[in-house]
């Protein structure tokens, strides 16, 4: 994406040219990027969260609200997920009009982020939930380690 939106700036200002879908080509890696960047930070459990109330709360509480928080999550995933499916059904026959690619292709981008998000969730409430998570990883915080 990068060489491309570059070679695109120099070809525009340096030979009065350029490539007629380098911005198309680019805002949809763009779009993948970023929702494939949302399933790899969710991965890490790197995504922000304000958990100070509930770190006040007991072991079983704490518990508790991570299962409700993980099966929430996992049902607004599920719905985008199948929300951007319809998406990508009814727009495979629409071709993006420059590149000529279809624009289910692009939606898809959503659909696979929701599964792989939807996945992690699940198996993060199958954890929480018999017990294979470590006490002290209910609220795992990333901060924590730096600021000791």
């Amino acid at each position: 994406m990068v060489v491309l939106v570059f070679g695109n700036v120099i070809l525009r200002y340096g030979f009065n040219s350029g490539i007629t879908m380098s911005e198309e080509l680019s805002r949809f890696l763009f779009v993948w990027l970023i929702f494939l960047g949302a399933f790899l930070t969710l991965r890490e459990r790197a995504h922000l969260g304000v958990n100070g109330l509930v770190r006040l709360l007991p072991y079983r509480g704490q518990r508790a609200v991570r299962i409700f928080g993980d099966a929430a999550s996992l049902l607004c995933c599920i719905l985008l997920g199948l929300g951007a499916w319809r998406q990508v059904l009814d727009n495979m026959q629409n071709h993006s009009p420059v590149a000529g690619i279809p624009m289910g292709v692009v939606y898809f981008s959503c659909v696979a982020s929701s599964v792989g998000m939807a996945a992690l969730f699940a198996r993060s409430v199958l954890q929480v939930a018999t017990g294979r998570i470590p006490d002290d990883e209910i609220f795992a915080s990333h901060g924590e380690e730096l600021i000791e």
